[in-house]
């Protein structure tokens, strides 16, 4: 820490970390000087919401401005100057020289306590015509404001144009998201074969359906090449050779911290590009502290350094600074714990959040671990509303701790990844999970929480009661061939199985035992059903048979997910339906469709409210709802899990029933209402 008395504390730059600072170290101490400089004209304003007011959800600009400097002039006897830029750091004489961008004046301010936090800057490769006018970043007020202005022109006219984003992180992903609400074209275009980078690949894949659902046109495994702008345009060339003309792009490929100042006064920078700190975010001089976007941390889980930027941290990052700088007692001295990249997203209806570390890191640094998939849904399925979620849970297979976790889901996703993060953050292991008290009731949970459910599965298989195998590992064994291939046991009704692994024979649940014959003892067995709930239960059955059998990890879903996540599937917007067809886009309707345009208004002859169901509740529901018909007659359906909507159409092909028309409502909850003939169209029309 610093040595003698701190008299004057000099902060560069404001937004979470340099705002944050000012604000304690005026709560922690009334007489010091502390000056605080910000090259921009708001010193704190809330970076995280510009996306939704862009896309009109936050509607009031003002609310973005969190504190003026006004403000913190008068309320916290600060000496706040905009618009004034920090140009270089004097570190022997602690001193910094400053520029008004207005008037061009530079003074030099001494220090006896410097903070930095300059955040980081928005990455832009060398792309031929990206500092075009028409190609933007989204960094602060300033940029935010150009850019809605862009897209209220665009809203306006009467053919408007698409508008292109350059990567699928957090700010592409909320952009698109803005765009898309603002009802225009958007082009989304990621490097990589999935957007989100923190969550590994799977887990994408929920996403990738969100944005097509959406109709944003995802670009997956490319990037842009070139843009040439002009006054009123920006064409955007791609890698694949296609030529997309838009009203402008947007460039959201990452950022990169600041550390040019830092540099001028010979400070450390870490292997990862960020300002390097220690645990009390000191520079390598011992006056200079820094803090938020610019610094290097360390990794929670891994120990190795990262470069992670969150409000979260930034704004924890800049109190512990300033409690340090006046804190009498050095045994109470404030540390930085590291960081463990807990994060959440909004992408349209879903939620995505993580927490520690990936799959995709820990194979990369070698480190040992293990996974479990878990389908559950976000309160008690009997409740009105109940939704879907997955959740991947990493663990250390020696020690049992907890690594990291993701979820993606409609509702209740960032709960139970709060929960985790805490029990990583406090060292907790799978074996801790099943004994966490979480709150229950019907509307906000389940009596075993979806955290209890990951702790259970891990738990059990860690304790040896079964044995699991993975998606990637079993497609692997199917595409190379050979004769030592597993028999893949599917216990699914059949009606759910009009996708289904190949080579895979069904054989429902209820029926394992009586036709255990018909299962090899000689071979490995693997065993699915939808989510790998049923699938565990028959495991443990043919274990208990004296069967190798093997439960497939997170079911058919995670299967679909490795197995169906090629970039070229996302290449085009879902098509729309033919003029004839009366079902919605939610249909994806083709040509081949069994969907045909009905003759005057339908009498209904059952009623099928699913709401409350998961997949494959519906399809299971309605198959018993067909059986209960006759040839000709019509069943309605109500469904709330979006997944229906994507199976409804290859049931009907497989069974030859008629999908007469399909709604589908988003509030002000999700529903997809169908209304399916029993028979083909032709064979109803002779009825």
């Amino acid at each position: 820490m610093s040595t003698g008395a701190v008299n004057r504390v000099v902060i560069v730059g404001g937004v979470a970390g340099g705002a944050s600072a000012a604000a304690r170290l005026r709560r922690v101490n009334t007489e010091c000087s502390v000056i605080l400089f910000e090259r921009g004209e708001y010193v704190s304003f809330a970076n995280c919401g510009m996306p939704y007011h862009i896309g009109g959800t936050i509607k009031e600009r003002d609310r973005l401005l969190l504190v003026s400097p006004d403000t913190l002039r008068r309320r916290f006897d600060i000496d706040v100057r905009i618009r004034t830029e920090v140009i270089s750091i004097d570190a022997e004489r602690k001193e910094i020289l400053a520029r008004a961008l207005t008037t061009g004046v530079e003074e030099r301010v001494p220090y006896d306590a410097l903070i930095l936090s300059p955040g980081a800057s928005p990455v832009k490769p060398p792309i031929p015509g990206i500092d075009h006018p028409r190609v933007r970043v989204l960094r602060d007020i300033s940029t935010m404001d150009s850019m809605k202005t862009l897209v209220d022109a665009e809203v306006n006219k009467t053919i408007p144009r698409p508008i292109l984003i350059l990567g699928g992180g957090y700010i592409g992903l909320e952009v698109a998201e803005a765009i898309i609400h603002r009802k225009l074209p958007c082009i989304l275009v990621e490097f990589s074969n999935q957007v989100m980078g923190p969550i590994d690949p799977e887990m994408s894949y929920p996403l990738h359906q969100e944005l097509n659902a959406n109709n944003v046109d995802l670009r997956l495994g490319c990037t842009v090449s070139k843009f040439v702008g002009t006054d009123t345009s920006v064409l955007c060339t791609l890698t694949t050779g296609e030529e997309i003309e838009c009203a402008f792009a947007v460039v959201a490929i990452g950022v990169r911290p600041e550390t040019e100042l830092a540099k001028t006064a010979g400070l450390s920078i870490g292997q990862r590009g960020g300002i390097l700190v220690d645990e009390f975010l000191q520079t390598s001089n011992p006056s200079i502290y820094a803090v938020g976007d610019a610094v290097e941390v360390q990794d929670f889980v891994t120990g190795t350094q990262a470069h992670i930027p969150l409000a979260g941290p930034a704004n924890r990052q800049g109190r512990i600074v300033a409690t340090n700088l006046f804190c009498k007692n050095p045994k109470f001295k404030l540390s930085y714990k590291k960081t463990q990249g807990t994060a959440v997203c909004k992408v349209f209806d879903l939620t995505v959040a993580m927490t520690g570390a990936n799959e995709k890191l820990l194979k990369r640094l070698n480190k040992p671990y293990n996974k479990v998939y878990l389908h559950s849904m976000s309160h008690a399925s009997y409740y009105p509303g109940a939704q879907l979620m997955c959740i991947k849970l990493i663990y250390d297979p020696e020690s049992m701790k907890i690594l990291g976790a993701q979820a993606v889901g409609k509702e209740g996703v960032e709960k139970r990844i709060d929960v985790i993060a805490v029990a990583l953050r406090g060292g907790l292991t799978i074996n801790d999970l099943e004994d966490l008290e979480l709150c229950y009731a019907p509307p906000y949970g389940s009596a075993k929480d979806p955290v209890n459910m990951a702790g259970f599965i891990a738990s059990n298989l860690e304790r040896g009661m079964f044995r699991q195998c993975f998606a990637e590992d079993l497609h692997k064994k199917l595409s190379d061939g050979g004769s030592d291939l597993p028999f893949i046991l599917d216990v699914r009704e059949p009606e759910e199985t009009t996708q289904k692994i190949p080579q895979s024979i069904n054989i429902p649940l209820a029926q394992v035992v009586s036709r255990l014959h018909e299962i090899p003892k000689d071979r490995p067995i693997v065993v699915t059903c939808a989510s790998g709930l049923r699938s565990y239960n028959a495991t443990m059955t043919l274990l208990h048979n004296g069967y190798n059998a093997q439960n497939l990890s997170g079911g058919f879903k995670i299967w679909s997910w490795v197995t169906g996540n090629d970039p070229k599937k996302w290449i085009k917007p879902i098509s729309l339906p033919p003029p004839s067809c009366q079902a919605t886009t939610s249909c994806q309707a083709t040509s081949s469709c069994t969907t045909v345009s009905p003759s005057g208004a339908l009498d209904v002859a059952k009623e099928v409210d699913a709401m409350c169901m998961a997949c494959p509740g519906p399809i299971v529901r309605l198959a018993k709802a067909m059986n209960d018909v006759k040839e000709g007659e019509v069943v309605r359906l109500r469904a709330g899990d979006r997944g229906f909507a994507q199976d409804i159409v290859g049931w009907c092909k497989s069974t030859s029933n008629t999908l007469v028309k399909m709604d589908t409502e988003e509030k002000p909850e999700y529903c997809v209402t169908v209304l399916i003939r029993k028979g083909t169209a032709t064979k109803s029309s002779s009825s």
